[in-house]
């Protein structure tokens, strides 16, 4: 499994973001969506439920990105508390992953507020 510094897991994020945003901004631009949308609606006369793979998909990338923001944090606090308590002398280590963490964070705050004012923009379109 490769492994993604923080700049890349933040374009990642944000490009979902993006994707997200033109789906939002116009529903049935996309051919994927719509027929996913169709199938949601009817198939075989019968109604079935219209979530799709690609909330899924956005589900479990979400799910992987928190949990990545939360195994920095812990790595963070595993390294300064060994430095506190003298077990290690790596200094430096600590204070590169405290701001790893502190990146991967505050990144995840954008993405945040970004789905946020997003979603409040499709709660305030007009039906």
């Amino acid at each position: 499994m490769e492994k993604m510094t923080a700049v890349q897991m933040q374009q990642a994020m944000l490009g979902k973001i993006e994707q997200q945003q033109e789906v939002a901004s116009n529903p049935f631009s996309n051919q994927a969506v719509t027929g996913t949308m169709v199938r949601g609606i009817t198939q075989d006369n019968h109604t079935v439920s219209p979530v799709s793979d690609n909330s899924l998909a956005f589900s479990n990338t979400l799910r992987s990105v928190l949990d990545t923001v939360d195994r920095y944090q812990s790595h963070a606090s595993e390294k300064i508390t060994a430095v506190e308590l003298g077990k290690s002398d790596d200094l430096l280590g600590a204070t590169v992953a405290s701001q790893k963490a502190q990146l991967s964070f505050n990144a995840l705050m954008q993405v945040r507020n970004k789905m946020v004012s997003n979603f409040q923009d499709i709660i305030k379109m007009p039906i």
